[in-house]
């Protein structure tokens, strides 16, 4: 049974396309937007998470999901996994460029150029490559909104010692997001960057700390109460309550903009 907003079901006839959407942010928006119409492209490395995501979305509408396999950071398999996509559901109108990685976190003078380099690639070229191959398919259906998933991280704060990578990955999609906005305006496609504070994800499972951490960390007198909206870090589905608030016509004049969600964290320290 889709969830109807307004009088109707405001992603019917449109296909979403979400990276990451085997967990956490991604798959509450996923299950969200297929609630309320949606044909959703999941994009994630195959596991078993992205193929329960996908069985339960069927289970809400039967067809209405399909998972793919894909590493965001590989042009090959990005390219071919988008053209699969528009072949099975018949165009695309959001773009939720949502994966990404904490990497190794650690002082800057132990971290490998391959460390430095996974995790760029995973969170900034995995970003360009999702937007750029789906571009097109947006221009043909006059138009869509992209959302990116930054973080307060490298953007309102700077007090995770050791992500020097990560921080700077999140920046650097500010300021894609930006550039995009403007220059896809004109084909009225939206592009906005949301920046999530502490939200319960998985995205620990894919951290390594370095040995070297504890001697760069300054030690912070972290408040009580450091989540003052709630008692606790924030819910995937809140988050994807303001993704599809920017994915639907409700934010129709709202491009170029970077949003924080994170219940006054980032106000604290």
């Amino acid at each position: 049974m889709s969830y109807t907003y307004a009088g109707g079901a405001r992603f019917e006839g449109k296909t979403a396309l979400i990276t990451g959407a085997g967990s956490g942010i991604g798959k509450a928006t996923a299950i969200q937007m297929a609630r309320e119409g949606a044909n959703v492209a999941l994009f994630d490395v195959s596991n078993d998470r992205i193929l329960e995501t996908e069985r339960e979305i069927n289970a809400i509408r039967e067809g209405s999901a399909r998972a793919f396999d894909v590493d965001i950071a590989d042009p090959v398999r990005v390219e071919k996994a988008v053209l699969e996509a528009v072949e099975l559901f018949g165009g695309l109108h959001i773009i939720f460029a949502n994966a990404g990685i904490n990497g190794v976190v650690g002082p800057i003078e132990e971290l490998s150029i391959e460390d430095w380099r996974q995790t760029l690639s995973t969170n900034l070229d995995g970003t360009f490559l999702t937007v750029k191959y789906t571009i097109p398919h947006l221009k043909k259906n006059g138009g869509g909104s992209i959302i990116i998933t930054s973080s307060i991280n490298g953007n309102q704060r700077f007090t995770s010692f050791g992500m020097s990578a990560y921080s700077t990955s999140k920046a650097g999609q500010t300021g894609f997001a930006k550039m995009a906005a403007l220059e896809l305006a004109k084909f009225r496609i939206r592009v906005n960057v949301i920046y999530p504070g502490a939200i319960s994800t998985n995205i620990d499972e894919t951290t390594e700390k370095s040995e070297g951490l504890k001697q760069i960390t300054i030690p912070v007198q972290f408040p009580e109460g450091n989540q003052p909206l709630a008692d606790g870090p924030g819910q995937p589905e809140q988050v994807a309550d303001l993704v599809t608030f920017l994915a639907s016509d409700h934010s129709r004049h709202i491009t170029g903009a970077q949003i924080v969600i994170d219940g006054a964290e980032s106000l604290l320290f």
